[in-house]
């Protein structure tokens, strides 16, 4: 509109900052368009200033992380028992999700998966002896990711339990995760009851031996072709694994009948994995950790490599700054609960599965899956609107996970810590909800965006490690 003609048109208003104040206009007939626009996270501008005078470096280092990201190629190779494959694992060693955390300062659901963990591998016989042992200082506690591995929810692995072994076939790096239980009442929600541990053992004794030989058989399944195949099916792989565990039903099951002890134990693995579409969430994830760990200590790189919750902190580490945590309090999900639940009785955000929201799954894939946002009253436009997003925030896009619904455009990918704080965005989860006692178990499923508060404590670190190292 040039200035000569302004005032021979309608005038529009246009509002900046609060959502509300547009309703209000639109309440009385007033024509009005609403800028999304927020003020940047506040940070001290000395330490913005710094990475605004090593932006190039920055780039060029994101570029080579993005790269790694882009070429990594995960495959399953194998499964075996914890202590025998991870790397650090000794017998007295449990390993959890999320950042570092002391059992004083542990969640409901973690320390009830510690509690079953105990009993399951025969170190207590009660859930008052496992409590006592966890508590004692004999058990040693330490971060799944600071192993090469990730778990969901409470995260907890143990020396004896079996593990899926995945490796990134581009760089020669593993990942590990624990084989998944299904939903409800299970260990990875804080349960512990006789019928948890009757599970697991039957996992450890039966499930394990005869998927160990299927996968043997195969030689390899190369799990990024599954997820790239899943998201044009309606998975996001993370909340929604329908697709991707369809796929690897039928990747494994002819070598699991062709090389399980009886037909009837084949007959039992395949019902257990066609009975549980969350199965392959715990491959997703264990694929994801193997394709961002490729990319970690990238000197000035500003990509994140994990984002990760323990049921009471949220943690965040960068390339850049290697193996350092950034944490915050976890925020409590917006969710769908299970009859007879409430928020009230959700455990703050929890477990590893936001690995895959950080190599461009999960809820940065949303648009491929829409009903997930159904969990909380959302429509599909709202999911494309998370998806879009998410691109504000990314370095990048995927050359392989693509949405059908942008015209097959490659998810975001490579979280970029600047971007979070310039644009004041976080990243946007789906993700399950545990109850906040132990024993209890899965009460509910929902979505949230992070916390700001690890991203901006991530900013402020590698400022400060760019600005030491000049």
């Amino acid at each position: 509109m040039s200035e000569k003609n302004l005032f021979e048109n309608d005038l529009k208003v246009v509002n900046i900052g609060l959502s509300s104040f547009k309703k209000s206009l639109d309440e009385v007939g007033t024509a009005a368009v609403h800028v999304n626009w927020r003020p940047p996270v506040d940070v001290d501008p000395a330490l913005t200033r710094v990475l605004r005078d090593h932006a190039d470096e920055i780039d060029r280092a994101n570029e080579k992380a993005l790269a790694k990201i882009l070429s990594g190629k995960p495959q399953l190779v194998g499964l075996d028992i914890a202590l025998q494959v991870i790397p650090g694992m000794r017998k007295n060693l449990f390993l959890h999700a999320g950042p570092p955390v002391t059992w004083e300062n542990m969640c409901g659901p973690t320390r009830g998966a510690i509690m079953g963990g105990l009993i399951y591998e025969g170190l207590a016989r009660s859930v008052e002896e496992a409590e006592k042992l966890a508590a004692s200082g004999e058990i040693a506690f330490e971060p799944c990711h600071e192993h090469s591995a990730v778990g969901p929810m409470a995260g907890v692995i143990t020396p004896s339990m079996p593990v899926f072994i995945v490796e990134n076939r581009e760089h020669g790096n593993f990942a590990y995760c624990t084989m998944n239980e299904g939903l409800g009442k299970v260990l990875r929600y804080g349960a512990y009851g006789d019928d948890v541990i009757k599970k697991l053992k039957w996992m450890e004794r039966v499930l394990y031996p005869t998927l160990q030989r299927a996968v043997a058989a195969v030689g390899a399944i190369d799990l990024k072709n599954l997820i790239a195949q899943a998201l044009h099916m309606g998975d996001e792989v993370h909340n929604r694994n329908r697709a991707g565990t369809s796929l690897f039903y039928r990747a494994v099951a002819p070598h699991v009948v062709r090389t399980a002890e009886t037909g009837e134990i084949a007959a039992q693995v395949l019902e257990f994995i066609n009975g549980n579409d969350h199965f392959f969430l715990n491959l997703s994830m264990a694929a994801a950790k193997a394709t961002l760990d490729a990319a970690r200590g990238i000197a000035h790189s500003s990509v994140c490599t994990v984002m990760a919750r323990n049921g009471t902190e949220f943690g965040v580490q960068l390339s850049g700054t290697g193996d350092a945590w950034f944490t915050g309090p976890a925020p409590v999900p917006d969710a769908l609960y299970f009859p007879g639940y409430t928020k009230a009785d959700a455990n703050p955000d929890i477990g590893d599965s936001a690995i895959t929201e950080t190599v461009g799954l999960g809820g940065f894939a949303i648009a491929a899956s829409p009903a997930i946002v159904q969990f909380v009253g959302g429509t599909a436009k709202d999911a494309v609107g998370y998806t879009l997003q998410m691109y504000e925030i990314t370095a990048g896009e995927n050359n392989i996970y693509q949405i059908p619904y942008l015209n097959f455009r490659g998810t975001p990918t490579g979280i970029d810590v600047r971007k979070v704080i310039e644009k004041n965005v976080t990243p946007f989860i789906d993700t399950g909800v545990a109850h906040k006692n132990p024993g209890v178990g899965q009460v509910g499923a929902g979505v949230l965006s992070a916390p700001v508060e690890p991203f901006r404590n991530a900013y402020i670190g590698l400022a400060n490690k760019i600005r030491t190292n000049q």
